[in-house]
């Protein structure tokens, strides 16, 4: 049963299948590299296996508000308009440039300030906040839920807005776990690269170099791909 009274409460879930059938389709998505997959590797591969994770984090908790963007239905309006869509496009690819800038101006390794694992220490919550920004001025994430989650929805089962918000944290669940994966096998190869100051050089240029490249290709992509 999609949901049940229980006294004068109602519950209000997706139906199981539709539920099942948008898991998989997601992680088939998720798990294919991807934007999000290539962020990842390249915050890993600059930041180490602490710095990954923490970003992985972050992007994903970006993709909350979009979540609740669509349920509510300010999405499509997003999705639809030109200029908007743009604006988000050009200031997520500003900043993932921007990110890609730093990582490679600071390239060289500073022996005095690493850690065990050969890096910097970098604060948490900026890591995070980068993470996050990443993850909300993510164009493609808004045009990704605004065409998928509503045909998962079953109108009967009670509350819209609450089944596609339902069906984007499961979403956002599977998508933590898929990055977080991709986030270690990267900072396992990168802690290998930290034996050497002039390997880990080029591992944090490449991290960076990546950035940009994701950043200039989400500028010049077609405005609603």
């Amino acid at each position: 049963m999609a949901w049940a009274k229980r006294g004068e409460t109602e519950e209000v879930m997706p139906d199981v299948q539709a539920l099942m059938a948008f898991a998989v389709m997601s992680f088939v998505l998720i798990v294919v590299p991807g934007p999000s997959v290539l962020f990842v590797i390249g915050r890993s591969l600059a930041l180490g296996r602490r710095g990954g994770l923490i970003s992985v984090l972050g992007n994903e908790l970006g993709g909350l508000p979009l979540v609740l963007l669509v349920s509510v239905g300010l999405g499509a309006i997003v999705a639809q308009s030109a200029k908007l869509f743009l604006i988000i496009k050009l200031l997520g690819a500003g900043y993932l440039v921007y990110l890609g800038v730093q990582a490679i101006r600071h390239r060289r390794v500073d022996t005095g300030a690493m850690t065990a694992f050969g890096q910097r220490p970098t604060s948490s919550w900026r890591v995070l906040r980068e993470g996050f920004i990443v993850g909300v001025t993510n164009p493609k994430t808004i045009v990704f839920f605004v065409a998928v989650l509503p045909r998962f929805v079953t109108p009967g089962n009670g509350s819209v807005v609450l089944q596609m918000a339902i069906l984007g944290l499961v979403f956002t669940v599977i998508a933590l776990a898929c990055d977080a994966c991709w986030a270690l096998m990267a900072s396992a190869a990168r802690q290998w690269f930290a034996t050497s100051p002039r390997r880990m050089s080029t591992m944090r240029a490449t991290g960076g170099g990546m950035l940009v490249g994701m950043g200039a290709t989400l500028a010049l992509s077609p405005a609603k791909s």
